[in-house]
């Protein structure tokens, strides 16, 4: 029977998947998929041991799969999801040897029945069924509020899906995980799948567990939706932005490769990295003392360049609240400095000593608010973002005037020696809260198009460890764009961080993307997880991606800068513009 050869046993006795998502074998698990043009996601899938062939070591690539052998498939593979329903029982599954399966991913939300409380357990089942399953059971919703634009776009037949399917669709297209072969653009949605489109089908939804078994593009149905493409641009171990001519290279290759958002730094290393009379007037240095920034705009140049090559261009203060030791603003303003519960103030970033202004400090707020106001007045720029500096760590807020104002609303308390006590991390995060919100309204108040944008960390680190209650920011609307910081190298781990209720909640109101590490000068990432990284991204329903940062795109890395370009070419084959900020 197809059900036994198909699935690994080990997974159907309810092993979870992430337990065995180590290739175990080398050789070519099936002897009958040389050629096929979804091999790759097959020997994947068998070398992991998710799915199994026959005793003669075919796996029958073209055969048919019935409505039973795909629900254990579902329940072998989705064993460890919560259910969603109540059970019901089947009036034909009675005694079937996949009643159990069939019942467990009925609750489970995978697959429902027909009319008279039919299962249909022994029909082939047609593959807009299976995509149905499996965009309901992993809870996937279209991002396009026009489903129907969106089927048109995708396939050329989209008149024959069924109406009960149409959102299913829509969703299925945009995370990519409806494969045709060998016409991408036609699904026929009601021919019968078969075990190498299911085994297809699989892959694309389980990306992170099969990060090499992609599909060959070719057959994988797109759209090409709005979709954030940005890098972060910084002025450590990069100097693209210290020359015109640097910057201006560096933006045309940008755009040549179908980017269309920059985050260039303007606020790093105690400086301002554009001519401020902020700065100027606050501790008497109008720009930072980079020779190659003098004499110039960095981020007029940025700006200017941006438009000319459809680059959405979003103004990023790196360093937040958080200053070198020696920097001279630290120097002239102490008072502003905060510290531990021992009284130390600095902290260690790599080799670099820093200290973090008080964020609760009228003046701290003052210095930071004007430099916001100074670049949306005087820079057409398309946004602000803020990252995980906008905050403090939770450690500090010892410093005399925090502890005075604590008491002062405390009757007269000392705040809790406990860093991580939760009224003391609350109440710091509600006066860094209400300062976002100061922020905010500044901003419109001076250009209501200027977008305000967050790449915080996670919900749970960013609030315990950096005071950043970022889920209350965007519930409040004072957030417009957010890029989460995800910087890890298991896949798994990358993608159970976008699926947090909290980034759930978000995107439902604004745009939300993912920070991709593409490396550090002391920790490479590989063009292979990068590529799986945007594939689980995309597969996750998130509005696009941003690389941290531009000189690790082509630096410190064992590949040629050549194939580094040509996997991003191939990641962005045509130019779509970044999400619209969604006004509820």
């Amino acid at each position: 029977m197809f059900d036994r050869p198909l699935f690994s046993s080990a997974v159907a006795c309810g092993i979870s998947i992430a337990a065995i998502a180590s290739p175990v074998a080398a050789q070519n698990p099936f002897n009958d998929i040389q050629g096929h043009w979804g091999q790759t996601c097959l020997q994947e899938l068998g070398d992991r041991r998710i799915l199994n062939g026959y005793p003669d070591g075919s796996f029958r690539p073209n055969a048919p799969v019935t409505r039973a052998e795909f629900a254990a498939i579902l329940d072998s593979i989705f064993s460890g999801r919560d259910p969603v329903r109540e059970a019901i029982e089947f009036a034909d599954t009675d005694g079937h040897w996949a009643a159990k399966a069939i019942t467990s991913v009925y609750e489970r939300g995978f697959l429902s029945g027909y009319p008279n409380r039919r299962f249909g357990p022994n029909q082939n089942i047609p593959r807009v069924q299976a995509l149905v399953a499996l965009v309901n059971g992993l809870k996937y919703i279209p991002s396009q509020k026009e489903t129907q634009i969106t089927l048109d776009l995708a396939f050329t037949d989209a008149a024959d899906i069924p109406s009960y399917a149409t959102n299913a669709m829509a969703a299925a297209a945009e995370r990519r995980m409806a494969i045709n072969y060998p016409d991408a653009t036609r699904l026929e949605p009601n021919r019968n799948a078969t075990r190498g489109e299911i085994a297809a089908m699989l892959c694309q939804s389980l990306v992170e567990m099969v990060p090499n078994g992609a599909i060959a593009s070719e057959y994988v149905t797109t759209v090409s939706l709005p979709e954030i493409r940005g890098v972060w641009m910084t002025n450590i171990d990069s100097d693209v932005l210290f020359s015109t001519e640097k910057l201006k290279a560096g933006l045309e290759r940008l755009a040549a490769l179908n980017f269309n958002t920059i985050y260039p730094t303007v606020w790093n290393w105690g400086y301002t990295l554009y001519p401020s009379e902020v700065a100027e007037s606050t501790f008497g240095r109008s720009l930072d003392p980079e020779p190659g920034l003098q004499g110039r705009d960095m981020l007029a140049e940025a700006v200017k360049e941006g438009d000319r090559l459809g680059l959405r261009t979003i103004a990023w203060f790196e360093f937040g609240f958080m200053a070198p030791s020696y920097s001279e603003i630290a120097q002239r303003y102490p008072e502003w400095i905060t510290s531990r519960s021992d009284g130390t103030q600095t902290k260690m970033e790599g080799e670099h000593e820093r200290v973090w202004f008080n964020p609760f400090h009228p003046d701290v707020q003052q210095f930071i608010l004007d430099l916001v106001v100074e670049i949306v007045t005087n820079y057409d720029v398309d946004g602000i973002q803020f990252d995980d500096h906008m905050g403090l760590p939770s450690e500090y807020g010892y410093d005399e005037f925090t502890v005075a104002l604590y008491r002062s609303e405390h009757d007269g308390k000392d705040p809790p020696t406990d860093t991580k006590d939760p009224e003391w991390l609350r109440w710091r995060a509600d006066k860094i809260t209400a300062f976002m919100g100061r922020v905010f309204r500044a901003v419109k108040e001076v250009d209501e198009n200027c977008i305000v944008a967050l790449s915080p960390n996670p919900q749970n680190f960013a609030y315990t460890e950096f005071l950043q209650d970022w889920q209350t920011w965007e519930r409040r609307g004072l957030v417009e764009e957010i890029m989460l910081q995800v910087y890890r190298d298991d896949t798994i781990r990358f993608a159970r961080e976008l699926e947090a209720p909290e980034v759930d909640a978000a995107r439902q109101n604004i745009p939300v993307g993912v920070g991709i590490l593409s490396g550090l000068k002391n920790r490479p990432a590989s063009l292979d997880l990068i590529e799986s990284q945007v594939a689980i991204a995309r597969n996750r329903g998130l509005a696009g991606v941003s690389f941290f940062f531009y000189e690790s795109l082509w630096s410190w890395t064992t590949e040629p800068v050549a194939e580094r370009e040509a996997a991003l070419a191939k990641l962005f084959p045509t130019f779509v513009g970044a999400p619209d900020v969604i006004d509820d």
